[in-house]
């Protein structure tokens, strides 16, 4: 176990487990309990799933650390240099210069930013957020509409939450835990992905049916996730990039252990060898 001192004086535990090349890996390696596992399990997400990803990535060094628990519970000033900073204290804090990194969904674009910002990734997997026309405006709408009503206290549907159906959430976040997300996508607002050059080695995936049409709760927006893999994926493997497409699989079903260490681990098994 570890610690390290993050950009706003805050610190954050890293567990390390294993043995091999090292891989980032920003979640939470306790299993959720009693409520919060049962709500997770409501909307059709893995309550174990860190524990399952570290297990899945067995022969790798993985350094797990809760990231976005920790900004769930100590809310900043979440731009992306910040967040490329707080990724290198980590692996600083365990003693790694040079670490690979797989993140998934807003920590997936976190991990895009972070390899803008240093030379010490030996290889990127982003899951569930292309890094070629990624939704930046559709975010940037959703994380305001999102504050706003976190921002008028909670909002209390009444109803169970459906998997997919995000007019059946609940907004039960505060206004701080809702801001430091608009921060992100403002500073992000005029980024040029296209403009992005990389040289280590780099893997996106999604599920073929990551799409979600928000109603005007949220903005009113879709944000698409799998149209830019399956449109610019040409253009994408021209860049370097490995693309995978997931049949069938939607943003919640797409980021499971199930999913992702089918695709990633033999992708990182070869280019770390």
């Amino acid at each position: 176990m570890a610690e390290a001192a993050l950009h706003d004086g805050t610190r954050i535990e890293a567990q390390v487990h294993g043995d091999g090349p090292v891989l980032l890996l920003p979640v939470d390696p306790r299993p959720a309990e009693g409520p919060e596992a049962e709500a997770a399990r409501q909307w059709g997400a893995d309550p174990e799933l860190g524990r399952s990803l570290i297990e899945g990535f067995a022969g790798f060094r993985v350094v797990a650390f809760d990231y976005q628990g920790h900004r769930m519970a100590h809310p900043a000033d979440l731009t992306p240099d910040a967040v490329a900073a707080d990724f290198l204290a980590v692996a600083d804090a365990v003693g790694v210069d040079r670490f690979s990194y797989y993140g998934y969904s807003w920590l997936a674009l976190s991990g895009l930013q972070l390899a803008l910002r240093t030379d010490r990734l030996d290889a990127l997997a982003m899951g569930g957020y292309p890094p070629l026309d990624g939704p930046y405006a559709a975010m940037l709408a959703v994380t305001r509409a999102t504050h706003e009503m976190a921002s008028a206290g909670p909002v209390l549907s009444g109803s169970a939450a459906e998997p997919g159906d995000w007019d059946s959430v609940d907004v039960t976040l505060s206004a701080g835990q809702t801001k430091q997300f608009v921060t992100l996508y403002e500073a992000l607002r005029d980024f040029d992905d296209r403009a992005v050059e990389l040289s280590c080695p780099r893997l996106c995936f999604a599920g073929s049916e990551d799409r979600i049409e928000y109603g005007e709760r949220w903005g009113g927006v879709t944000v698409d996730i799998a149209g830019p893999l399956l449109r610019e994926r040409a253009e994408l493997e021209a860049r370097g990039w490995t693309v995978e497409v997931l049949d069938g699989l939607d943003h919640l079903s797409a980021m499971q252990a199930a999913a992702v260490v089918p695709v990633v681990r033999p992708w990182l098994e070869k280019v770390t060898s």
